[in-house]
C-alpha cells in the first residue's frame, strides 16, 4: 500500500496519456484541478461558441479575424486528455460546430421563400427554402463531423504529439474540404472567411488555391489549441513549456501574412496590348416576374437599351448576366430578338446569358448558356453551365425523386451540364466563363487560366438572395481573381455586379436591385500563378506528410513486440 506508483500501468490515466503524447507531466493534483475546471465547462457550449465566432466571420458582419481563433473549442474538446468520449460524442461535437457555422453562414437561402409566385402553396414554400437551408447545412455539418472523428482516432491511435496533430488536423480539414468541393454544393470554405478583406493571406492561393487559405487558418487556430491545452496540463514547475505552441502559432500567423504582403505587393505590370473596355448590364428582372409577358419584354428592352447606351459610351463588348434572356436561343427567336437587332445595328461583341438547345442520345435537352455574339450577331462560342443547381436545375436521382420533388427552374426540361475542360474563344483572346454558383469551385477557374483564358468573366442571377448572399458571391470572385493573377468582371440580374483587380482590390460595386450599366477597362494576362501551374497540390503534399508522421509517430511510441508500451 505505501508504495510508491511504478512507472507504466499504475499511473493515473491522465499522466500516462500526457506522457504518451510527448507532452509535460502532469501530477495527480494537477489532473484532478484540470478535471475540475473542464468540468464546469460544457463541451456542447465550447463548439457552440466557436462555430458562432466563424458564421460571424462571411458577410454581414465581416469579422474575418475570429476566423483564427473559431476553431480553438472544437479542437481542444475532441483532443483534451482528460475527457476521453465514445466516437459518437466526437461526432456530435465536430457537427454542432459546423452546423452553426455553416447555418449562420447560408441563412440567406431561406430568402427561396415565398415560391407562392410559382404556384407553390405558402406552407409548402416553407418547407422547401427549410429543406434546402437544412440538407445543406447538414451536409457539411457531417463533413467536419467526420473531420472531428478521423482527428481524434489518429491522434489516439498514433499517439501525435503537438507537432503531429497540427500537421494531421490539418491536412484532414484540407482532404475533406477538397472532397466537398467535388461535390454540387459547395461555399463556405473557411478559406472566404478572409475575403474580401484580407487580401494578403487571400494570395497564398496563388500558390496552392483555396486550401493554402484554409490550411493556414487550420494551422493556426491548432497552435492556438495546443497551447491552450498545454497550459491547462502543466505544472508549475514547467510551465514555460506551455508557451512554445502559442510562439509557434504567432511565428505561423505573421509569415503567412508576411509571405502574401511579398505577392500582394508585386507590380501589376500592364499587358503590351490595349485595355479591353468592357461594358456591364445589371437588368434587374426578378426571378418572379421574369417568365411573365411583362418580364420578357423588361428584359428585352432593358438589355438592349443598356447594350446601346455602352457602346455609345465607347464599349468593345458588353457583358449581361445568367439567363438575361429567358427564351431559348434559337434561330427562329434571333430572327424576332430585339437585342440581337441591336447587334446587327451597333456591330459590338454581345456576352449574353441565356438558354441553349442541345441534343444527347437522340433527346433534345437544354443547357444554362454564356454565348458569344460576334458583330454580325453570329454565336461564335459557347460557356455551357458546368455546375447545375440540384433541384432548380436538375433533380439529383431523377428516377427516384422525379415524381417526389417539384423543380424550381423556370425551363420545362433538364437542363444538360457543361464540360468541366471547356474553353471560351473570343474575338479578343480566350476568356475564364463562371456562372452563378461556379464562382466558389476553383478548379474550374484554374483550368481555364492554364488553358489560356486572360481575364475572368462571371454571370450570374442572385435573385431572390438578400445583399448579404451577392457580397459573398462577390468574395468568392475575388478569391478566384488573386488564385489566376487574373481581372475579373462580374455581372448579375440584381446585383452585386462588379469589377476586381488581379491583386483583389474592387474598382466598382452595384447597388442591389436596381438597373445599372457600367464600363470599365481591364488588362489581359497570360500569367501563371504556381496554382494554375500545379493545382491543388499542398493538400495532397499535406496528406502524405500526415500519413508519413503518424507511421513514425506509431512505430516510436510502440515497442517491438507489439505490446502498445511507450518507450518513453
Amino acid at each position: 500500500m505505501g508504495k510508491p506508483h511504478a512507472r507504466g500501468r499504475n499511473r493515473p490515466s491522465s499522466v500516462a496519456k500526457a506522457e504518451d503524447v510527448g507532452q509535460p507531466h502532469v501530477s495527480v493534483a494537477a489532473g484532478t484541478s484540470v478535471r475540475a475546471r473542464f468540468s464546469g465547462r460544457s463541451p456542447v457550449v465550447l463548439v457552440l461558441l466557436g462555430g458562432l465566432l466563424m458564421g460571424l466571420t462571411p458577410d454581414p458582419v465581416n469579422a474575418w479575424p475570429l476566423a483564427w481563433i473559431a476553431l480553438v473549442p472544437l479542437w481542444r474538446v475532441v483532443i483534451a486528455p482528460s475527457q476521453p468520449r465514445s466516437q459518437g460524442s466526437v461526432f456530435l461535437l465536430g457537427f454542432l460546430w459546423s452546423g452553426l457555422y455553416h447555418g449562420i453562414a447560408l441563412s440567406w437561402i431561406t430568402a427561396l421563400h415565398p415560391l407562392t409566385w410559382m404556384g407553390v402553396p405558402w406552407i409548402a414554400s416553407v418547407a422547401i427554402a427549410l429543406f434546402a437551408w437544412a440538407f445543406i447545412t447538414g451536409l457539411g455539418s457531417v463533413t467536419f463531423g467526420l473531420w472531428a472523428v478521423l482527428f481524434k482516432r489518429a491522434s489516439d491511435r498514433c499517439r501525435l504529439n503537438a507537432t503531429g496533430r497540427i500537421l494531421v488536423g490539418t491536412a484532414l480539414w484540407c482532404a475533406l474540404e477538397t472532397i466537398l468541393s467535388w461535390g454540387p454544393l459547395y461555399w463556405p470554405s473557411l478559406s472566404y472567411t478572409q475575403s474580401p478583406h484580407n487580401l494578403w493571406i487571400l494570395h497564398l492561393g496563388q500558390i496552392a488555391g483555396p486550401m493554402a487559405v484554409t490550411g493556414a487558418i487550420v494551422a493556426v487556430n491548432g497552435c492556438w489549441a495546443e497551447f491552450s491545452l498545454r497550459r491547462a496540463q502543466s505544472s508549475l514547475t514547467i510551465r514555460s513549456l506551455y508557451w512554445q505552441p502559442a510562439l509557434a502559432g504567432l511565428a505561423l500567423f505573421i509569415a503567412l501574412h508576411g509571405i502574401g504582403w511579398g505577392l500582394y505587393g508585386q507590380p501589376l505590370d500592364r499587358d503590351p496590348q490595349e485595355p479591353l473596355r468592357i461594358g456591364l448590364v445589371q437588368g434587374n428582372v426578378p426571378t418572379r416576374i421574369k417568365l411573365t409577358p411583362a418580364g420578357i419584354r423588361r428584359a428585352a428592352w432593358g438589355y438592349a437599351n443598356g447594350y446601346r447606351t455602352l457602346v455609345e459610351q465607347g464599349a468593345e463588348a458588353v457583358l449581361t448576366p445568367e439567363g438575361a434572356i429567358p427564351e431559348i436561343w434559337t434561330r427562329a427567336y434571333q430572327a424576332r430578338s430585339p437585342i440581337r437587332q441591336a447587334v446587327l445595328e451597333e456591330n459590338v461583341v454581345l456576352w449574353l446569358g441565356t438558354f441553349r438547345p442541345a441534343v444527347r442520345n437522340s433527346t433534345r435537352e437544354l443547357t444554362q448558356s454564356l454565348i458569344t455574339l460576334d458583330d454580325r450577331g453570329q454565336v461564335v462560342s459557347q460557356y455551357n453551365k458546368v455546375k447545375l443547381v440540384p433541384l432548380g436545375e436538375y433533380i439529383p436521382f431523377q428516377a427516384v425523386l422525379g415524381r417526389l420533388i417539384a423543380r424550381l427552374s423556370p425551363v420545362s426540361s433538364s437542363l444538360l451540364a457543361g464540360s468541366p475542360d471547356q474553353v471560351f474563344e473570343t474575338p479578343f483572346g480566350r476568356a475564364i466563363i463562371g456562372i452563378c454558383y461556379e464562382s466558389a469551385y476553383s478548379e474550374l477557374f484554374r483550368k481555364q487560366a492554364a488553358q489560356g483564358g486572360a481575364w475572368i468573366m462571371t454571370a450570374s442571377n442572385n435573385d431572390p438572395y438578400p445583399p448579404r448572399m451577392m457580397r459573398q458571391h462577390h468574395a468568392q470572385d475575388v478569391m478566384r481573381a488573386i488564385e489566376s493573377d487574373r481581372w475579373s468582371v462580374r455581372v448579375t440580374n440584381t446585383g452585386i455586379s462588379g469589377v476586381v483587380t488581379p491583386h483583389g482590390n474592387t474598382l466598382w460595386l452595384s447597388e442591389p436591385n436596381q438597373y445599372v450599366t457600367h464600363l470599365t477597362e481591364i488588362y489581359r494576362r497570360q500569367s501563371q500563378t504556381l496554382y494554375v501551374r500545379w493545382g491543388n497540390w499542398l493538400t495532397y503534399a499535406l496528406g502524405v506528410g500526415a500519413i508519413g508522421w503518424g507511421i513514425t509517430s506509431l512505430r516510436t511510441n510502440t515497442e517491438p513486440t507489439g505490446l502498445g508500451k511507450n518507450k518513453y
